[in-house]
């Protein structure tokens, strides 16, 4: 039998070999974490869904949605943005998780210093929706109804700070109307309380509406941007119906906690934008009134440093704005 200390001496040398093997390994090597900062059935599950399913067949490993709601999304970022650096933690980041909750009140996170920008994946216009049995089919029908009977409009939200809800202080704000605002975990959840009655009115993105509006289960009225959206050709756009500054967007991006190695984060961008543009890709997501937008992991960073800047300047000016902390 060889000596004990010869022994240890093999174990430490293979043990060395070993760890440099493992170091090169490609990345991925095992399942890759996406958290998505809502329930299922909200439009950022969705998204998450289609591409964690597309990387999965592009690079040869899983990615892995995990849906982890609550406290409008904060409860998701934190948990972001302290998992290990490693590559195997991301998340959805959207409007609401960075731009709009950090834009409108004091949130347990910084959504720039945080976080690695890793890539952007699309967005859509937002449609104000209301349920069949309000007796309005325009949205200056609506805003005459709402003055008149404000007791009778609840509206639903993804929580405070979403795009939703900020839209609809906007839109209450300058249509001159008083409107209870109901926040759910997730745009899902207010969308089945719409269903039965319990809210009157929601201000999704339309990927999100669109399987409402398309079962007649929702009556869409508005929609924001400078143009109709493709799928809604016959409904108006704000500014059509008087109102201007109505341009907001629900978009989707990656990304990973502060310090991802900048390898893993060029390597990810590749990949997404690879999927981005692929024809099949691109027509699933318009399908789902979904543009894609492929940036740079740096053009996606400046990207939402903007929206940031853009709606704190939209909800001091609309006096929407919620010091109170998540």
């Amino acid at each position: 039998m060889p000596p004990f200390g010869w022994t240890l001496s093999l174990l430490f040398s293979a043990i060395g070999l070993a760890a440099p093997a493992a170091a090169q390994a490609p990345y991925p090597n095992r399942p890759v974490k996406i958290i998505a900062p809502q329930a299922p059935g909200g439009g950022v599950d969705l998204v998450g869904r289609i591409i964690a399913e597309r990387l999965s067949r592009a690079v040869g490993q899983s990615f892995v949605i995990e849906n982890l709601a609550g406290a409008g999304g904060s409860i998701a970022t934190q948990t972001a943005a302290r998992a290990v650096p490693d590559g195997y933690t991301l998340m959805i980041g959207y409007v609401a998780t960075h731009a709009t909750n950090p834009a409108v009140r004091k949130v347990p996170y910084d959504a720039i210093k945080d976080f690695t920008p890793i890539a952007m994946i699309g967005g859509t216009p937002n449609v104000f929706v209301v349920r069949p049995s309000v007796p309005v089919n325009t949205l200056a029908e609506f805003v005459a109804y709402a003055q008149k009977n404000p007791e009778k409009i609840n509206y639903g939200t993804s929580g405070k700070g979403t795009l939703n809800h900020l839209a609809m202080e906007q839109f209450k704000y300058a249509a001159r109307f008083e409107s209870l605002s109901i926040p759910y975990r997730s745009i899902g959840q207010a969308f089945t309380d719409l269903g039965g009655g319990q809210v009157q009115a929601i201000f999704p993105g339309v990927s999100a509406a669109m399987p409402h509006v398309r079962t007649g289960t929702v009556k869409p009225l508005a929609v924001t941007g400078a143009r109709r959206h493709p799928l809604l050709p016959n409904v108006p756009t704000f500014k059509e119906a008087g109102y201007d500054d109505f341009d907001g967007l629900t978009w989707y991006g990656i990304v990973g906690p502060a310090n991802l190695l900048p390898a893993i984060t060029k390597k990810l961008n590749e990949e997404i934008n690879k999927v981005l543009a692929m024809p099949e890709l691109r027509d699933k997501l318009s399908g789902e009134a979904l543009d894609v937008m492929p940036m740079t992991p740096e053009q996606f960073g400046k990207y939402i440093a903007a929206e940031i800047a853009h709606w704190t300047k939209v909800a001091r000016a609309n006096k929407i704005a919620d010091d109170s902390p998540q």
